[in-house]
């Protein structure tokens, strides 16, 4: 429903500035994101000119408008919502209040969250979202830093800005580029997986090992072949829903855990300096497929891996510097107790020969993974961890990380709809009273299928 289709507005009302958005997309970022707030609300009246009736608030308290959009409800059937990006002028609190008072549904949504008002940071609500900020990246990519073993290689320096070009162009929905990488960079990768490969039986966990030759036999891992992420994401979508998007250096931590919570890993394409094979300053190709895409194969570290993604949606600033530090500990550098014995399943450990060896040396200090103790360690970027925290089974920290997700200050509940990729947003009774019948639904089956064995 566009904006033609809402009620009139009238002359006197607020300023707007049409903005264009893609169709149903509520959640849009402010041209202006340092200063512009989004909301959405539910008038309680639902007679001709309600809309009219509820922009007179902005209008009494000073507040431009830059867009209006409506849409069907999903929270209250057979009724209309609203989203506006309000400017910064006037009083916004008092003009929220008021709108507050008189909605059967309000809720505050913005990308930057300064303003003196209870807001929500933005967070993608589709898969395609994710375009939004899949350029927005921290450092590296196609620049490298001073001190990068290729920054006076400007043919290493020429191969990396292909590669950031590859993931800038990318969008959801299209096939995965293939890269033809050359043979100084397959010599590099197979420097790194003969060295990893004589360590994985014997350090790795159990269901890295066991995915291993099938990600060999499915994806073309071998020495002498570096795998396509198409190839790999493909595999890992058959497995557990997962799939991989190409990315041109790092991303916030809010970022890239929205990701997760999509069962979406951002993985970047090129590889390493050929000088130094088995060393990196920042994520390669060979940290990807060989650390990350075979736990990711695995149904249990998925789901442990996708609650800390949810969980991130939304949260508070400090919430995100804990969960990405849990995910520090565990998807980077996670160990695991398996038939008494300690294993490595973080993949900054299962790319790293040097690290790999020494984390279950007996050197480093253990502790058992407790994630609210977890969120807050320290730890260093550029030398190997003085401390590794070790999860019980993947069950186990899933349970936990969604147990510590319930302390996380949130006035809704978010839900992952597989069939539409998409999340739910579970703020109101008639929502949660859908979903529970659904869950009903689903015993049901179980129970009838129980009772025919």
């Amino acid at each position: 429903m566009g904006l033609s289709d809402v009620s009139p507005i009238p002359s006197d009302s607020p300023v707007i500035d049409p903005i264009l958005m893609e169709g149903g997309n509520y959640l849009k970022e402010g041209r202006d994101s340092a200063k512009s707030t989004c909301l959405i609300f539910s008038p309680k009246e639902e007679a001709v000119g309600a809309l009219a009736k509820s922009l007179k608030f902005f209008e009494e308290h000073g507040v431009n408008l830059r867009h209006i959009e409506s849409r069907p409800s999903a929270r209250f059937p057979s009724r209309y919502e609203f989203m506006v990006d309000c400017a910064p002028s006037g009083d916004l609190g008092i003009a929220f209040e008021t709108l507050r008072e008189n909605s059967s549904y309000f809720n505050i949504i913005t990308r930057n969250h300064k303003d003196n008002v209870d807001t929500v940071p933005w967070f993608p609500r589709r898969i395609r979202d994710l375009d939004k900020f899949a350029n927005q990246i921290l450092s590296y990519g196609s620049e490298l830093d001073a001190d990068h073993p290729g920054f006076t290689d400007p043919v290493y320096r020429n191969r990396r800005k292909y590669f950031a070009d590859i993931a800038y162009n990318y969008k959801h929905g299209e096939p995965l580029p293939r890269v033809a990488y050359t043979e100084e960079e397959t010599k590099t990768w197979g420097a790194v997986f003969r060295e990893l490969t004589k360590l994985y039986p014997t350090h790795a966990c159990r269901e890295h090992n066991h995915v291993f030759p099938l990600l060999i036999e499915n994806c073309g891992y071998r020495e002498d072949n570096i795998p396509q992420l198409e190839d790999v994401s493909n595999f890992l979508k058959d497995c557990t829903g997962f799939t991989l998007r190409p990315v041109a250096g790092l991303l916030s931590s809010r970022d890239f855990l929205a990701g997760l919570a999509f069962r979406v890993f951002h993985s970047t394409q090129y590889i390493r300096h050929s000088s130094c094979p088995l060393y990196t300053p920042e994520p390669d190709v060979c940290h990807e497929l060989l650390g990350h895409a075979p736990l990711f194969a695995d149904p249990a570290f998925a789901q442990f891996s996708q609650e800390i993604g949810l969980a991130s949606l939304g949260a508070p600033d400090e919430y995100i510097e804990k969960l990405a530090t849990c995910f520090w500990f565990t998807v980077e550098f996670g160990l695991c107790r398996q038939d008494g014995q300690l294993k490595a399943f973080g993949a900054g450990l299962l790319s790293s020969f040097g690290e790999l060896q020494y984390s279950l040396s007996g050197k480093p200090e253990l502790r058992p993974f407790e994630p609210a103790k977890t969120a807050i360690q320290q730890y260093p970027i550029t030398e190997y961890q003085p401390v590794y925290f070790v999860a019980e089974s993947f069950e186990d920290s899933k349970e936990k990380m969604i147990k510590y997700a319930r302390t996380i200050p949130r006035h809704f509940g978010v839900r992952y709809n597989p069939y539409t990729q998409s999340i739910e947003l579970l703020d109101s009774k008639p929502q949660v009273q859908g979903l529970v019948e659904n869950v009903q639904h689903e015993m049901q089956i179980l129970l009838d299928a129980l009772n025919k064995l």
